[in-house]
């Protein structure tokens, strides 16, 4: 078969799955706004199509992230149109829908079956928008029109597709009812292989020093450091936990800027922010105890899964992170706030320990009890693991599931195996 990707920022979640289509034997494209990757990727032959932003003329604030989307949207189809003049005529497309690439597909290639990767249908209760009272939202009556329009670029896009697939059943759990019976999860996978324990491994952080299994060392990873991921909960944390403990090093991962959420309205980055809020309580010492690294590379971040005695997980109810995954699979005990995209892997005192993200002190006492008995919550990353390898393994479980289903998108009745 000809198959079609289209990530802006490919291969993204399609890491795994577009090279191993080529292994199967398929012909396998991506149409994508990315720089910087080779025009053959892994048996992937990439088509960049040139993106820039719309100059800043003014939208409405319900309208802006559609006015993105149907200018992506269009850059795709008049892509896509010339592609399809020099003959390619793609069996399957398998398409995000985050950023209204895939709008206008249907008029270039209608007969093409498409299948849309749905991330996350955005939620005006029980997401992340209001979950936070430090940061309520800015127009609570205008908050439904502007989910609703936030919704409309994928709604557009799914409504056209033959097939949609989610990573998590939380994730599938938040789209209309009206698309169930379309919707599979199908998750990413995890290479267990890669990410495993090993006792002797070794994290050497920018400045030279070395950290080890002996070293007593939490961990604590986000994309970029914001309150989304429970930067604010973790840093204000940190002063309890470094005065008890003289010899704890917190090894901090992420960059500086905004995936999610807002910037401080003081200005500046959120790191800034907490640590100007929490420095005078931390000791001395500290600054010779907190890492904070950027971000690293995927066998950096391996490492220090490795070598850490806890993994602290934070988030609003939204896409879980692969970080938490991969620190299970290396059989890191895992602390964790309580939502619903957490508990799905998370089981509470058998794989970590869940706790509320606003209990500052539930947080501070469990991270006490995982550094004062390592034997004692040795098992949580033991089953942590185990319960990854059964259900999350990339190579036995996920990426087999996630081959079956795109080559069965050729089949009208899609196997009921592969649902849930």
């Amino acid at each position: 078969m000809d198959i079609l990707f289209l990530h802006q920022n490919f291969p993204g979640q399609f890491l795994s799955l577009a090279p191993a289509l080529v292994r199967a034997g398929h012909r396998v494209y991506a149409l994508t706004a990315r720089a910087g990757l080779p025009e053959t990727w892994r048996g992937v032959r990439v088509i960049r199509y040139k993106w820039d932003p719309p100059d800043n003329f003014r939208t409405h604030l319900w309208t802006s992230q559609f006015n993105l989307g149907v200018t992506r949207g269009e850059v795709v189809f008049r892509a896509s149109m010339a592609l399809n003049r020099k003959g390619l005529r793609p069996d399957v497309i398998v398409a995000h829908t985050g950023w209204g690439e895939a709008l206008y597909l249907r008029d270039v290639w209608p007969d093409a079956r498409l299948a849309a990767f749905s991330e996350l249908w955005y939620l005006a209760e029980g997401g992340d928008l209001g979950f936070d009272p430090e940061f309520p939202v800015r127009d609570p009556q205008g908050l439904l029109p502007y989910v609703r329009m936030k919704n409309a670029l994928q709604s557009m896009q799914i409504e056209t597709a033959d097939a949609l697939f989610s990573s998590t059943r939380w994730q599938a759990s938040t789209y209309p009812d009206s698309v169930s019976d379309r919707m599979h999860v199908l998750h990413e996978g995890v290479d267990t292989r890669r990410s495993k324990p090993d006792e002797t491994a070794e994290l050497v952080l920018g400045d030279g020093r070395s950290l080890t299994r002996s070293d007593k060392v939490i961990s604590f990873v986000n994309r970029n450091l914001e309150p989304h991921r429970g930067f604010h909960v973790f840093m204000r944390a940190l002063p309890a936990l470094l005065t008890d403990d003289p010899d704890l090093h917190v090894v901090i991962v992420g960059g500086d800027g905004v995936s999610y959420g807002r910037s401080p309205k003081e200005g500046g980055t959120w790191k800034e922010v907490l640590l100007n809020e929490v420095s005078k309580d931390l000791p001395e010492d500290w600054e010779a105890r907190v890492h904070f690294t950027g971000l690293l590379k995927h066998d950096q971040l391996t490492r220090l899964f490795q070598i850490a005695r806890t993994h602290v997980y934070l988030t609003y109810p939204f896409v879980p992170s692969w970080s938490l995954l991969e620190a299970m699979s290396c059989g890191t005990p895992v602390i964790a706030n309580n939502v619903a995209p957490v508990a799905e892997f998370v089981s509470h005192g058998e794989t970590g320990f869940l706790i509320d993200l606003f209990d500052q002190e539930a947080l501070v006492e469990a991270i006490r009890h995982v550094l004062s008995a390592p034997e004692d919550v040795a098992f949580l990353g033991d089953a942590a693991r185990v319960m990854i390898k059964n259900h999350y393994d990339l190579d036995t479980v996920c990426l087999p599931r996630r081959i079956q289903f795109v080559e069965g998108l050729m089949d009208q009745s899609l196997s009921s195996a592969i649902r849930s």
